[in-house]
């Protein structure tokens, strides 16, 4: 029997990783909004839970693991869950907040019809776009923010904040720069403010009639 399947049902059955457990780590880090793994991990273990504590959960897996079902867990070391807590806490929790932004960003270029392309570092530091749509020499650029309803409020405050970097950016680039929120519905993301996407169009066409 694989590990990787007495460790998920094991962990499951004694809910290791549950929010009460590890946080609600899918809130987590919409909030933490990391560009990079290393910025969700540097967060997760700052700001939620250290690492010694995930170590500790994968502990208690082990324990559980070895008492309850020791007849089919002669390959699992205490390194296994270990790795298993953490893997499942950080790295998978960072690979879905990928697939959501990807979402979002497939479903803009299917709408839109035009090419999106992820932006340079430089302008996700500098102007707060993660994204942009080249229109002849001009630039429009496109901020993506997967949060849940709870985040709402927080994100049209940060929005006003942003406020200035997009002007900037808008004054060298000649484009606007667009905010998409993005929320889970029913296990499926959709685009939280869908009226941006004629505003979008709109732009293409101002620039493309320069």
């Amino acid at each position: 029997m694989a590990k990787e399947w007495i460790l998920n049902q094991s962990n499951m059955r004694w809910g290791l990783t549950k929010k009460n457990k590890v946080g609600p780590v899918a809130e987590l880090i919409r909030k933490c909004e990391p560009k990079t793994l290393q910025e969700w991990e540097d967060y997760y273990l700052c700001k939620v839970y250290p690492k010694k504590y995930l170590e500790q959960l994968g502990k208690i897996l082990f324990i559980k693991v070895t008492d309850v079902c020791k007849a089919e867990i002669e390959d699992i070391t205490e390194e296994d869950c270990i790795n298993f807590i953490y893997n499942l806490v950080i790295n998978r929790t960072y690979d879905g907040y990928q697939s959501e932004i990807q979402t979002i960003y497939n479903q803009l270029r299917n709408i839109l019809g035009v090419k999106i392309e992820p932006a340079p570092d430089e302008w996700d530091r500098g102007y707060n776009v993660d994204y942009f749509i080249k229109i002849k020499d001009k630039y429009i650029g496109l901020q993506i923010k997967p949060a849940g309803y709870e985040y709402i409020t927080q994100i049209i405050n940060e929005r006003e904040q942003q406020k200035r970097t997009h002007e900037k950016f808008t004054a060298k680039f000649g484009g606007k720069v667009f905010y998409i929120i993005s929320i889970t519905e029913n296990k499926n993301k959709k685009i939280h403010n869908p009226e941006i996407i004629e505003e979008i169009k709109k732009e293409i066409e101002r620039l493309k009639n320069l």
